[in-house]
Parts: C-alpha cells; sequence; structure tokens
C-alpha cells in the first residue's frame, strides 16, 4: 500500500490485484459482478478516509485559536453566610477574594459580569479583596458605601454608625447619595448620620477582633457591648446615659465581664448576672 503526499488510505491498482488472485486462489475465482462490487467499495472507502482526515485538520487548525482565547466570565454567583455568637466563618469568592466573618455576622456576595458586590447585613466582617481593575469591588454596610480595586479592610456595621479601617490598598467610603473619604492603608474612618469622619491613623499590624481584641478608639460603651456579644458574650444593651459613654483603649474580649467590670469601676457602674445575662448597674 502506498500514500501520496496530501493523500491517505488511497489503494493501490497492483496491491488490489494481487489481492484479488489470493483471493481467488483460496476461493475460486470472483465474479464479474463482485469485482465490480470491491472497486465501488474501494472508491467509497477513500472518500470517506478523506472526509475524516479533513474534519482532523479542521480540528487541529482550530486549536491554535481555543487555546488563546479567553475564558468567558462565569455566570452570575450570589451567596449569603451568617455566623452565630462566638462563631466565625470565612467565605472564598470565585475570584480567590475572601470574606472572614466575625460572630453574629451576616454577608451577602453577588459577582456578575463587570460587578463584584457585597452588602454587610449585620455585624463585622475583613474583605481581602484581589485586584481587578475592569471589576471594582464594592460593599454596601447600612447606608454606607466601600468602593475598591484590590485591598484588605474591615467594616464594622453597629446600631449608629459603620467604622472602615484599611490594611491594604485604598478605599473609597461614602455616605448614601454623596462622596465621602477615600482611606488608604493604616487609617481608619467612621461614617455615622450620613457623615464621613476624617481618616486618622492606627496601627495595622496590632491584632484585632480576628485574635481576639478590640480597639475602642472612643467606642459608645453600647457598641462595645455589641461587640462583646459577637464574641459570644450575652450583655443587656446598657440604658443612658450609660449607652452613650465613650470608651478608650485596646482589650482582649474572651473575658466580657472581667472588662466591663473594670471599665465600670471608672465609669460608675457594676456588672450583675441575671438569668444568665450580664446588666451592667449604674451605682
Amino acid at each position: 500500500m502506498s500514500a501520496p503526499a496530501g493523500d491517505a488510505l488511497v489503494l493501490d491498482e497492483q496491491v488490489l490485484g494481487d489481492a484479488l488472485r489470493e483471493a481467488a486462489a483460496r476461493c475460486g475465482r470472483l465474479s464479474d459482478d463482485q469485482l465490480r462490487a470491491l472497486r465501488r467499495r474501494r472508491r467509497t472507502v477513500t472518500r470517506a478516509a478523506g472526509g475524516v482526515l479533513g474534519a482532523a485538520g479542521a480540528l487541529w487548525l482550530a486549536a491554535p485559536a481555543w487555546r488563546s482565547a479567553v475564558a468567558p466570565p462565569p455566570a452570575a454567583w450570589s451567596r449569603t453566610l451568617a455566623t452565630r455568637a462566638g462563631e466565625r466563618g470565612t467565605l472564598t469568592l470565585t475570584d480567590g477574594s475572601t470574606v472572614r466573618l466575625n460572630g453574629a455576622t451576616r454577608v451577602r456576595v453577588t459577582y456578575r459580569a463587570g460587578v463584584r458586590r457585597a452588602e454587610l447585613l449585620a455585624g463585622q466582617a475583613f474583605f481581602d479583596v484581589r485586584h481587578d481593575a475592569a471589576r471594582p469591588f464594592t460593599v454596601v454596610a447600612g447606608r454606607t458605601s466601600a468602593r475598591v480595586l484590590g485591598t484588605a479592610f474591615d467594616l464594622d456595621l453597629t446600631r449608629r454608625q459603620v467604622a472602615l479601617s484599611v490594611y491594604r490598598g485604598a478605599v473609597g467610603f461614602d455616605p448614601a447619595g454623596t462622596r465621602g473619604v477615600v482611606v488608604r492603608a493604616g487609617y481608619r474612618s467612621s461614617i455615622a448620620a450620613g457623615v464621613a469622619s476624617a481618616p486618622t491613623r492606627f496601627d495595622a499590624n496590632s491584632p484585632d477582633w480576628r485574635a481576639g481584641w478590640v480597639d475602642t478608639d472612643g467606642m459608645r460603651l453600647d457598641d462595645l457591648v455589641e461587640v462583646l456579644d459577637r464574641a459570644g458574650a450575652n450583655v443587656a444593651v446598657p440604658r443612658e446615659p450609660l449607652a452613650s459613654t465613650r470608651v478608650f483603649g485596646r482589650f482582649r474580649t474572651d473575658r466580657p465581664r472581667a472588662l466591663l467590670g473594670a471599665i465600670g469601676a471608672g465609669f460608675g457602674f457594676a456588672v450583675a448576672e441575671h438569668d444568665g445575662e450580664l446588666v451592667l448597674e449604674p451605682h
């Protein structure tokens, strides 16, 4: 059998004749009709082989374009993650970004073409966002929004404010319906009553809630109670005037009764326990 360049499975006349003579020797001479049928089958096999090779050639030519094509964007993707008090959780997103949730926290994330959006519905979360200039990452918390490309930052949603701390990159931090401030790495800001505070420095290397610490930095006492409750404490929300007391300092969150007792010694309240709940009682 010979195969001229560019062809395939072409049967040589001499080879066909030899095969026919061998068949005749074994089985007797073939009739004229049998010979004509064999030749028709030869032409059919040759055409079919050429078609198969043509298809293979088309696949090979198309392959380079397929290998270099950009993968289509993923379909719309949405996920909600929630934790109970005393729990923590981590959500890894489709682009490799991560969201770490504090206790008593709820986050909803939605990805679709050109959009990366998260909603902090309750609690506190740390976002580590992969850079993607074509799809900015927006986080909505209460009536505020944070706009980023690629950065790491913490958002804390409490009863009266949203607090932002930036650990890497920069974040546009906006009250609803207006531009706010740009907060860069090593700075933090908060939005309360629709107003963004001027960014102030903080130590981004100090341990935070992820390691069981809280930096109050003038936090209201009722907001501190909320932070402690996320860590698993069960503290009744204090009433005024205790609720609006401002607390300064860094504290561990794993011994809430001792912490509140130390603060109460300076602010004139005691910590009592009723039916498993800690209650702040003015002296």
